[in-house]
């Protein structure tokens, strides 16, 4: 009921609210009268409502990335069970990735923790939103490097930093094999809205001297752990 008045704008009373979503009308006025006493909706006549004060203050508070970590807590769960690793989320703010989950074996040990931020180029999954960025972004990030090498293996160019991204789009991930930190691997993946945009990866990090699952499988657990994620997002969105 909720969903069907904040939809409707204000439009149609609540009983004709009532009969387009085939509830009985008394059931729906109580619904709204609960509503309205909570502060959720608020009446403007006529039987009619909107999003009330209480309503509005929460979603102030739940911006869309926000809503992406909520989302993912219980997917990312299973899959760090699944991989026996570490998995994290990401998001990007000021060409920086901010880490805003992390689970899994090991996740102590890591150097990163939840609200840190790092340096994108050299992450999987700051090559993931880097490679997803509207060209004009990435092409002004790309203009700030040469970049700092972390290790050996960072990629500190900008036009090899430019064909990674490239491919990175192309193949629908991204590896770092020890470029934020040596002995370290991560495979990352998007979480695309419907559009296409992409405000959110996830990562899978293992030890490169003791792997516990292979480039293949990991890329298959986090593809599918994405389009869970995806469904439950911006379905709930919608």
């Amino acid at each position: 009921m909720l969903e069907g008045v904040v939809a409707d704008g204000g439009q149609n009373s609540v009983s004709a609210l009532a009969r387009s979503i085939d509830m009985p009308v008394a059931t729906a006025h109580r619904q709204v009268t609960t509503l309205v006493e909570e502060g959720y909706l608020t009446p403007v006549g006529r039987g009619r409502h909107v999003a009330g004060a209480r309503l509005l203050r929460l979603l102030q508070r739940l911006d869309e990335k926000q809503l992406i970590v909520n989302v993912a807590a219980p997917a990312m769960h299973r899959l760090a069970v699944k991989a026996r690793t570490i998995v994290q989320l990401g998001t990007l703010e000021n060409d920086m990735v901010t880490y805003r989950l992390k689970i899994g074996q090991g996740a102590a040990g890591l150097f990163t923790r939840v609200g840190m931020q790092l340096e994108a180029y050299c992450s999987g999954m700051g090559k993931v939103l880097l490679a997803h960025l509207p060209p004009g972004e990435r092409d002004a990030y790309l203009a700030n490097g040469p970049f700092v090498a972390l290790t050996p293996r960072t990629i500190v160019d900008a036009g090899a930093l430019a064909c990674e991204l490239d491919l990175v789009a192309r193949q629908g991930y991204a590896i770092d094999d020890g470029e934020i930190a040596e002995d370290l691997t991560c495979a990352a993946v998007p979480i695309r809205r419907p559009d296409g945009m992409v405000p959110a990866a996830i990562s899978i990090s293992q030890s490169m001297s003791a792997r516990k699952i292979g480039h293949d499988e990991v890329i298959e657990l986090l593809h599918a752990t994405a389009r869970e994620i995806e469904q439950v997002a911006f379905n709930a969105a919608e």
